[in-house]
């Protein structure tokens, strides 16, 4: 059985290769590919001074006997205020590798969910001459589903197309070569311009050793 894919605002499918929108769902492996793909966004930055990084005396806060208090050393202990942070963090990266086959796996999986699902549709970004929302909100209302909706365009010629969307609460609007497995599971619906959903086929389907 053939799988295509509908025309938004216009009548007729695109065919779709059954060898990338076929792909049977990897629940682990996608998984896997997700968390790499967040993890590589986190900048790492968070950072904590330590007792021997805080600007603190050294001095023992008073003498050890004759005051009739508990014993104390340094200020500059976790417990005290203005003191060092106990096991707090440090910049550091959070990359997790992910083999490219894997990937490309992964990717063939999060796309064949949304055609499996319907929930995929092309759309023509020439359509748009000039930005209007409503026209945009208009085209979404004839899509199947409800939700968080991810467009996706190639960038050449579509500016016009894509501030339209942009604007529609529940829909993220991204060019094609930043779109992640994350991103497409994330989404309930996906809309892509002809051109950025042939790239997308192209980059999951490429043999490996060669990114598209």
């Amino acid at each position: 059985m053939a799988i295509s894919a509908p025309r938004l605002g216009k009548q007729g499918k695109l065919d779709l290769d059954e060898r990338v929108f076929g792909e049977p769902f990897h629940e682990a492996l996608v998984h896997e590919t997700v968390r790499s793909e967040l993890n590589a966004r986190r900048g790492g930055n968070s950072s904590t001074k330590t007792r021997g990084e805080v600007a603190m005396t050294g001095a023992k806060a008073w003498r050890q006997k004759g005051t009739g208090r508990a014993r104390a050393g340094a200020l500059s202990t976790p417990q005290r205020y203005g003191g060092g942070v106990a096991f707090g963090p440090k910049p550091r990266g959070y990359t997790v590798k992910v083999n490219r086959k894997a990937r490309r796996r992964a990717l063939r999986a999060a796309l064949s969910v949304h055609a499996a699902r319907g929930s995929l549709a092309v759309m023509d970004p020439t359509e748009w001459d000039a930005p209007s929302t409503k026209q945009a909100a208009a085209a979404l209302a004839k899509l199947k589903g409800e939700g968080r909706t991810l467009l996706v365009l190639s960038g050449e010629g579509d500016d016009a197309c894509a501030k339209s969307f942009r604007n529609i609460v529940g829909v993220r609007v991204l060019a094609v070569e930043s779109v992640g497995v994350a991103d497409l599971i994330g989404a309930a619906r996906l809309v892509a311009s002809e051109q950025a959903l042939e790239r997308l086929t192209a980059r999951a389907a490429s043999a490996d050793g060669n990114e598209a």
